[in-house]
């Protein structure tokens, strides 16, 4: 009785199609059918990452034009390197200073390392969003963007200290443009 040989690999031959033309087509073996799919999946498998999510309270300083109390929370999430935050910010006014309160609902991207260095995990951060500056009777409400970076410092569990500095540009007409911001806090990994 004859068997016809098992297909060890993709076989192509011509099939004519119509007068003077040819297609092509692909016979490939049960086997690679089995073999693509679980490629695949081990490929996925490796390069996915859990995702997590961590909420941030601070308090800090702004220095422009005179150091003032600044506070806030944000909540963020991401995967391995790049993650997403939304952050409130509230700097108090100083009248006597002429420094004017400054109140930051900011979008932020962070691109960081994938894992803690010596319980140190630094990070880059960029975004805008909406500020509204006031001093006195003087307001302005416009968009505004912020630049920079920090530490989330590993403590007990996932229980971090967060570090963090940020330079806000801001768009409109406001009293000042540039204003710098430090702040710590504490931060809560889940």
């Amino acid at each position: 009785m004859f068997r016809p040989p098992a297909l060890r690999y993709a076989e192509i031959a011509e099939v004519p199609k119509r007068e003077g033309s040819s297609r092509t087509i692909e016979i490939v073996s049960f086997g690679m059918q089995l073999i693509r799919p679980l490629v695949l999946s081990v490929a996925l498998l490796v390069v996915a990452s859990p995702a997590w999510a961590d909420i941030t309270a601070f308090v800090g300083t702004a220095t422009t034009p005179s150091n003032r109390l600044a506070s806030g929370f944000g909540f963020g999430a991401g995967l391995l390197i790049v993650g997403f935050e939304f952050e409130y910010s509230n700097i108090r006014e100083d009248i006597a200073d002429g420094a004017p309160s400054l109140r930051t609902g900011m979008g932020n991207v962070l691109i960081q390392t994938p894992i803690a260095i010596l319980h140190v995990q630094p990070y880059f951060t960029t975004g805008g969003g909406v500020f509204r500056e006031r001093l006195d009777a003087i307001q302005e409400t416009s968009f505004g963007v912020n630049t920079g970076g920090g530490a989330k410092i590993s403590l007990l569990g996932p229980l971090r200290a967060r570090v963090d500095y940020r330079v806000f540009s801001l768009q409109g007409n406001p009293l000042f443009s540039t204003v710098h911001r430090f702040y710590v806090g504490g931060n809560l990994k889940f």
